[in-house]
């Protein structure tokens, strides 16, 4: 057991996981011996399986989707007692890079989790708000002779867990105003009626307008108009899943390959726990090829130390850093560059400052970020 102050939570998939996690900790390395925060890595001793290396684990190839469902809960199981853990233990954020769906989203049904990204649509203010922890991508599957059925739930409960999680998070977002709007994105007509139900239930009693709306219809009315300032969109992951690169592009906020995320487990065990990921998967045509775009890690680091490891100021010198690396010309090659990940990656920690608290020789105090 580490007796450092701050702990981070580290796991690791298959594919490109292992070079994330190498430049997630050179960089985290970083900022703890710039801002003196005493922080300590804990990987879990596992690595993950991504979709391509279970479809290939020969267990699988020779044991069809018996072997393919076996390996997928094998991992699920270890990550959620990792998670619980962790948890118990009183870490408050972990990074992961990217592994099998299946295995991720049983685990994320277990726990309850939700995905949160803060947009700026032109100066409308937005929050989207994945809930992760129902419908069609949390399902369980029955396998028949050339069949699959999918079997997928919907509660009042979890409805519920998730719309008082968006409204809390949204008043620390917005401290002064709070969220104007609540907008669902479901295709609700398949439910009978229940989820409007139960979101104008939890309408009349928390006086805040919700709205829940065809996905094509939110999609319409952002493409349109954008959305109202203080709009809390809460969204089911069959929308959710293409809509966010896209929101990311229409409103400035980057490429998905720069882009990382946060989620936050809603489940008693594990509540208010945050883990990080990169938006992009795990890349395993570019496994051991040095080739990863970086950026992304490096901004789930910066955020990492910033807003859990007492190191203000990290995000925005990270920003600098990479702005002088973006300046220089040297990018991956998704990006139109010729460099590969430690080159890049290299060139971000040359290009590195540490924040005006950590020149200053100043105490280090907690950042004021708005938490989980």
């Amino acid at each position: 057991m580490s007796s450092a102050e701050h702990i981070v939570g580290l796991a690791v998939g298959r594919g490109t996981g292992a070079e994330i996690a190498a430049v997630f900790e050179r960089v985290l390395d970083r900022f703890a011996r710039t801002y003196g925060s005493d922080i300590a890595v804990v990987r879990s001793p596992r690595t993950y399986h991504s979709y391509v290396s279970l479809r290939s684990h020969p267990a699988a190839r020779g044991g069809g989707t018996a072997e393919t469902r076996r390996l997928t809960r094998e991992d699920a199981d270890h990550y959620e007692r990792f998670v619980r853990v962790r948890a118990a233990a009183g870490t408050r954020v972990i990074f992961r890079t990217a592994i099998n769906a299946q295995t991720l989203y049983l685990v994320r049904q277990r726990l309850q989790a939700v995905k949160v990204d803060a947009l700026d649509a032109g100066g409308a203010r937005m929050l989207l708000v994945r809930d992760q922890a129902q419908g069609f991508y949390t399902g369980d599957n029955e396998h028949r002779p050339g069949q699959v059925r999918r079997i997928t739930e919907f509660s009042r409960e979890i409805t519920e867990k998730v719309l008082e999680y968006a409204v809390r998070r949204a008043r620390r977002e917005w401290p002064d105003e709070g969220p104007d709007r609540i907008v669902m994105a479901y295709k609700f007509h398949l439910l009978d009626g229940a989820l409007d139900d139960w979101a104008a239930e939890f309408a009349d009693r928390h006086g805040i307008d919700v709205r829940v709306l065809q996905p094509d219809t939110v999609n319409r009315n952002l493409i349109a108009h954008g959305p109202d300032d203080r709009t809390v969109l809460v969204a089911g992951n069959e929308w959710a899943d293409i809509m966010h690169v896209v929101l990311l592009d229409r409103f400035g906020a980057g490429r998905q390959e720069d882009h990382c995320t946060r989620n936050v487990h809603l489940h008693p065990d594990a509540h208010g726990l945050v883990e990080y990921q990169t938006v992009h998967g795990s890349a395993d045509d570019l496994a051991g090829r040095d080739l990863v775009n970086p950026v992304a890690t490096i901004r789930a680091a910066a955020a990492i130390a910033e807003r859990h490891a007492d190191c203000p100021g990290a995000g925005a010198a990270a920003e600098r850093a990479l702005a002088r690396v973006r300046r220089a010309g040297i990018l991956t090659p998704d990006l139109g560059g010729h460099h590969c990940t430690t080159e890049v990656a290299n060139a971000f920690l040359d290009a590195l400052e540490p924040g005006a608290e950590a020149r200053a020789g100043q105490p280090v105090s907690t950042s004021p970020v708005a938490g989980p």
